[in-house]
């Protein structure tokens, strides 16, 4: 089932990144939201934590968060840069994106894709949506143009996107993850 075209954005308003990945829609999905933490790339760039630490999680379901977790001298701290809106495994996911320095009432959406290409192969489209009601001085537009600003999050969640197929592939930043195989389910019953 695609999903409904979506209407046509006002200008500077989205950013769309899609890649290939040699794994059925499934696994990329299971890669995606379970592993997260092993794809989503570490540095100031990408990552509130100090240096290489943190780790990203992603809650499973609808409401679940997107959050990143580290250590500071006053205990664990917990950012949260998203909520599920939709999950509709294998097919599709929507975050409620929040950049750290929105204020409460500002949101952008995230929509993932995951759509077959063939056997064993899975088109994952992303869509970052919703900047154009994120106001043009924002500290989050980085003093950019909306032109310039659009390309850097296309570079930014390219630069995801790209460790996200790696990791799939199994020669991910941490060397990969096998994805374990869906079991079908017991049955109990007596012959």
């Amino acid at each position: 089932m695609k999903p409904a075209p979506s209407p046509s954005p006002a200008p500077g308003d989205q950013v769309r990144v899609t890649i290939g990945v040699a794994v059925p829609p499934a696994d990329a999905f299971r890669v995606f939201t379970e592993q997260i933490d092993l794809w989503w790339r570490r540095g100031q760039r990408f990552r509130s934590a100090p240096g290489m630490g943190g780790a990203m999680h992603l809650e499973p379901g609808p409401g679940g968060r997107l959050f990143e977790s580290y250590d500071t001298p006053d205990g664990e701290r917990l950012v949260q840069m998203g909520q599920t809106l939709v999950w509709q495994p294998p097919q599709r996911l929507v975050l409620r994106w929040r950049a750290v320095n929105f204020a409460p009432d500002e949101h952008t959406e995230v929509e993932v894709l995951f759509e077959p290409q063939g056997e064993a192969s899975t088109r994952v489209t992303l869509t970052h949506r919703g900047w154009a009601a994120i106001r043009a001085d924002h500290p989050v537009r980085h003093g950019l143009d909306v032109p310039g600003f659009i390309r850097m999050m296309g570079l930014w969640w390219g630069d995801l996107m790209g460790t996200l197929r790696l990791q799939a592939s199994g020669t991910g930043p941490a060397g990969g993850v096998p994805i374990p195989a869906p079991q079908p389910p017991q049955d109990d019953r007596q012959p």
